[in-house]
């Protein structure tokens, strides 16, 4: 696992069982409808719409379920209010943890988020003590294997296109780093050069990442990353580990 990468995204994508879907589409729903809420119900007029919808997609939801979530957030039908909610914390062995949540109490959502992490050998952290460790960038992801064109061609293809930075998750899977502002005519550069990519998304990059080695400490890790992914609230963690194989 990157040290950065999001884990609900990555556990899901690798494996996705019919238990796991409802709660996957309704934390997705709900996010549609805060995006919706937020700047509009066009997606050509919403680009974080837009990407939130793609990757809706990208799960396989049915597009009767993101059009319900769209009305709910212009308020077209009846719906719960969702709040966003932005935790920090420090995790095993000195990692940084950024926890994004959408929740309708958000009281109850901190006090589950930190019974979890203080069952894992976490703790929460005082609001900006963590979120200076990491920089908001574009994260495009491509999958090599489907764009036909070499490694090699395809770094230099994404740097022409505008990428600050690149990083291989796998063999097959490159991510691509942009500016905030720039993430978005990157993505239709790529697109213009027929290349599509598997996903696109703001992320929480770690300036520097610690390299977890200890046994214990990266078993602790894994295990906390599992717990909030499970937590119903939770929309995607960021950490600042990188853990080795």
């Amino acid at each position: 696992m990157s040290g950065h990468s999001k884990w609900s995204q990555i556990k899901h994508k690798k494996a996705i069982t019919d238990a796991k879907k409802g709660k996957l589409f309704s934390k997705l729903s709900n996010l549609i409808s805060v995006v919706a809420r937020q700047k509009g119900g066009d997606p050509d007029t919403n680009p974080q719409l837009r990407l939130t919808i793609e990757k809706a997609r990208s799960f396989n939801m049915p597009n009767e379920k993101i059009e319900r979530a769209i009305k709910k957030g212009l308020g077209d039908l009846e719906g719960i209010k969702m709040e966003e909610l932005t935790i920090e914390a420090y995790g095993p062995g000195g990692t940084a943890l950024i926890i994004e949540t959408l929740t309708d109490n958000k009281n109850r959502t901190v006090s589950e988020i930190k019974y979890l992490l203080g069952q894992h050998s976490a703790k929460m952290a005082q609001a900006g003590s963590v979120l200076w460790l990491f920089e908001r960038k574009g994260a495009i992801v491509i999958n090599s294997s489907l764009s036909g064109i070499n490694k090699e061609n395809l770094e230099l293809l994404t740097i022409d296109c505008g990428a600050d930075d690149l990083r291989w998750q796998t063999q097959e899977l490159l991510e691509v780093y942009t500016r905030a502002e720039d993430m978005e005519k990157v993505k239709k550069s790529l697109e213009a050069k027929s290349v599509k990519p598997e996903s696109v998304s703001l992320d929480w990059i770690p300036k520097n990442e610690i390299k977890i080695e200890d046994v214990k400490i990266k078993e602790s890790m894994e295990k906390l990353l599992e717990a909030l992914d499970e937590h119903q609230d939770v929309q995607e963690i960021y950490s600042n580990s990188k853990i080795s194989n």
